[in-house]
């Protein structure tokens, strides 16, 4: 279980860089184009690896409705609504909105999945919510349409959790991230087309941010985040994106230049805290313990 939190929180370190990135790369890209680029590089990549490995395997009726469901809401209504709202929304502001993610998915997760939604859970997001609230460094978010963006994101991630959850019940989460990719690359790609043709003029660096990201980022992490919620449950997965605004915030400094302030500290401090209290397992006396000794 240990190697499997490492792992979620591996993922959640590259996703909180990815805002800031993102907030780069919408400077150069149009949204949905961007969006698109980006799921066919992700695409052709994790293709290619499934080809290699011999992973491909046939899917019945239902696993289909459900894949063509998670491609839709999880990567082509996610995707657009993310980089649309990075138009207009900054990259901490926009960690805040999908940090109320695990709160949804674990929400969601106990009424379609039968998952348990702890009292601790309950705990360990409220005191990760106000430390996200201090890390950004205000009180509220105001209400754009940026913002707006940013709500439909954080639901279809969360909405997306549970179909893939619901999938890898009887599909291998490999395969499932495959074919959920490229789903909904496919349903974006002729939307991106009405945006216009992308320009090739585009600076180098952007290039490399864009098609690295999309095969760290949205490829490896999404294969590794997928497995690890056969392991922990959706909702115990979720808890890290919590840790996603302190994430943004040490890489807006480091790339940015974003000032760093001593309440946001402290956020960050609770937002781990936050993660930690959801995640604490009390511990039973071993069985010995409580049995008197034997007489010999």
């Amino acid at each position: 279980m240990l190697r499997s939190y490492a792992l979620l929180v591996a993922c959640v370190t590259l996703w909180g860089s990815n805002f800031v990135f993102g907030s780069m790369l919408i400077q150069e890209f149009s949204p949905i184009p961007l969006a698109a680029v980006r799921l066919i590089c992700t695409s052709l990549f994790l293709l290619a690896y499934a080809w290699f490995a011999k992973k491909f395997t046939r899917i019945r009726a239902r696993e289909g409705m459900l894949l063509l469901a998670l491609g839709m809401v999880g990567t082509l209504m996610n995707q657009t609504a993310f980089f649309s709202g990075l138009r207009t929304t900054d990259a901490t502001t926009a960690a805040l909105i999908l940090s109320l993610s695990p709160l949804v998915t674990g929400l969601l997760a106990a009424v379609f999945l039968k998952e348990t939604f702890t009292l601790k859970m309950l705990a360990g997001s409220i005191v990760a919510l106000i430390g996200v609230f201090f890390v950004v460094g205000k009180g509220t978010v105001a209400l754009s349409g940026g913002v707006g963006f940013m709500f439909l994101a954080m639901l279809t991630f969360s909405s997306s959790m549970i179909f893939m959850r619901k999938l890898t019940e009887k599909l291998d989460s490999f395969i499932t991230t495959v074919y959920a990719t490229t789903v909904g690359t496919i349903m974006l790609a002729p939307v991106s087309l009405l945006q216009g043709p992308i320009h090739l003029s585009h600076h180098m660096w952007a290039w490399l941010l864009l098609v690295g990201s999309a095969i760290v980022m949205q490829g490896i992490c999404g294969l590794i985040w997928n497995r690890q919620l056969q392991v922990v449950g959706a909702g115990n997965a979720a808890m890290f994106l919590n840790l996603q605004p302190f994430v943004t915030m040490l890489v807006g400094f480091a790339l940015l230049g974003t000032k760093v302030t001593l309440p946001q500290t402290a956020g960050a401090a609770l937002i781990i805290g936050g993660v930690l209290v959801s995640q604490w397992k009390t511990r039973r006396k071993p069985l010995e313990a409580k049995l008197p000794a034997q007489i010999s």
